[in-house]
């Protein structure tokens, strides 16, 4: 398996391809150009921590499933293959092989044994964890080149966002997930 990473330094290419509007809407070219960085910046950190798990044999597919599990809990496989937005046939032959590797398992709800979860196993927990270490450990490194001032900013901005994000979910502008009648977190992509 070949495994691709772009820098933050070298995101011209990646740049390029980018459309100026997002949902129909176009885009500040500041806004444009803060979008682009933020996901030149995340890409190169989820690379970083993914790479020992894909030497482990757990691919970038698996680590996403593992992430959504992590994220919303257990789910059944229709509400997985909904959030991952592949049929249910192909989400059933991923679990099949994340769960030959032991990082997720299939329950039986015990009210309707119709019904089967997909749950991160203990090992999927650890490798999470040893990918959190690893990104932890990046991100570490790269804030030591910042002084006080710029480290500051960073927290500032980060809260920034963290507050207008916030204020992009009450608006419903952002995904939203919501329980169903087994109370199993169900994605909308698209909020009403």
């Amino acid at each position: 398996m070949v495994h691709l990473m772009t820098t933050i330094a070298d995101h011209s290419s990646a740049t390029t391809a980018r459309p100026s509007s997002v949902a129909g809407r176009e885009m500040d070219p500041v806004a444009r150009q803060v979008l682009d960085e933020l996901s030149d910046a995340l890409a190169a950190w989820r690379c970083g921590g993914s790479e020992r798990l894909v030497r482990a044999g757990v691919s970038m597919s698996h680590l996403h499933v593992m992430w959504i599990l992590q994220s919303h809990g257990d789910l059944s496989m229709t509400h997985l293959a909904d959030m991952l937005d592949i049929s249910l046939s192909n989400a059933t032959g991923l679990v099949d092989r994340m769960e030959e590797r032991g990082v997720v398992e299939r329950i039986r709800v015990p009210d309707d044994r119709r019904i089967v979860l997909v749950s991160l196993s203990d090992h999927g927990r650890d490798l999470l964890a040893q990918v959190d270490l690893v990104k932890s450990d990046l991100v570490a490194a790269v804030l030591r080149h910042l002084d006080a001032t710029q480290l500051d900013g960073v927290l500032h901005t980060l809260a920034d966002l963290r507050l207008a994000m916030q204020e992009a979910r009450a608006a419903g502008e952002l995904p939203v997930f919501s329980a169903d009648e087994h109370g199993h977190q169900r994605y909308h992509p698209h909020p009403a």
